[in-house]
């Protein structure tokens, strides 16, 4: 069965096998370690999110690769004010900085709370941020 899943997964994501075994590997390791080190009063959801490089950018135009740049400064005070939301239990966030391929992973981004309701905010809150004052990228044309 989980065979499966993961040859499901890996034609919807258009995911090479061994990227998608670490993308699985990093996130089972988050979801572990926020399960072994939060109190489960404070735990009922934790939200993933696997940003990739697409083939086209924003506008619909091809790019064969994409290069990202971040400041690990903003990324920590981002990160350490969104854990001080009410109702989030953790959150963790792995940037891919260099020369990245269409398919390769931009980011992970976890985070962990009570309810719905205070995780969802916070993560658009977090996704807003990163890529808006945090991440560079500079997509290449073909």
């Amino acid at each position: 069965m989980i065979v499966n899943i993961l040859q499901t997964l890996r034609l919807i994501c258009h995911i090479e096998k061994n990227s998608l075994q670490e993308v699985l590997v990093l996130i089972e390791a988050w979801i572990k370690e926020i399960k072994r080190n939060c109190a489960t009063k404070d735990l009922g959801m934790i939200l993933v999110h696997n940003g990739i490089v697409r083939a086209t950018s924003k506008e619909g135009k091809p790019v064969c690769r994409m290069k990202t740049t971040y400041n690990a400064a903003k990324l920590d005070a981002a990160i350490a004010l969104c854990k001080q939301k009410d109702g989030i239990a953790d959150v963790k966030v792995w940037i891919n900085e260099g020369m990245l391929q269409i398919g390769d992973d931009i980011m992970k981004v976890c985070v962990a709370g009570r309810f719905r309701t205070d995780i969802l905010p916070v993560f658009q809150e977090l996704l807003t941020a990163i890529k808006s004052e945090i991440i560079k990228e500079e997509e290449y044309p073909l």
